[in-house]
């Protein structure tokens, strides 16, 4: 299999490929900017690509670059859903190193597309810890503070 792109930018994996519509929606909602004065975006690389059609969480870490603390996967639930709730992957940093190691190094939160640029610019910029996002999330999917 071969390895994600490194990149400066934060990787957004398409794991979906059954309806281009809805990839094409999800893909206009990440990548325009927020509507108030700020005009806030999250900073991605997407990863457009078959060969990732169908990984799991697991499987999606361990072909990430070793210094990428968060992943974005647009799943099958992100494409499906109104609100495209994206899957956050947080690799913890004591961890980031061995990819092959158990699960316990990495986290999951659903991310709703709208929101995803808060999730994205903050972690980047290490500006907030991962876990006042998942505080903050509600039913397991974050929607903003």
């Amino acid at each position: 299999m071969t390895k994600l792109p490194k990149s400066e930018d934060t990787l957004l994996i398409r794991t979906d490929f059954s309806d281009e519509a809805a990839w094409q929606d999800l893909r206009v909602a990440v990548t325009t900017p927020t509507d108030d004065d700020a005009d806030f975006l999250a900073v991605l690389h997407i990863v457009d690509d078959r060969a990732y059609e169908g990984l799991t969480t697991r499987e999606i870490v361990a072909l990430a670059p070793e210094e990428d603390e968060l992943l974005i996967v647009a799943d099958r639930r992100a494409r499906g859903e109104p609100e495209m709730p994206l899957l956050a992957v947080h690799v913890s940093a004591q961890d980031a190193g061995d990819r092959d190691a158990p699960f316990g190094g990495t986290d999951e939160l659903r991310v709703v597309a709208r929101e995803l640029w808060s999730v994205e610019n903050n972690i980047a910029m290490a500006n907030m810890d991962w876990e006042e996002f998942v505080e903050a999330a509600d039913d397991d999917v974050f929607r903003g503070f």
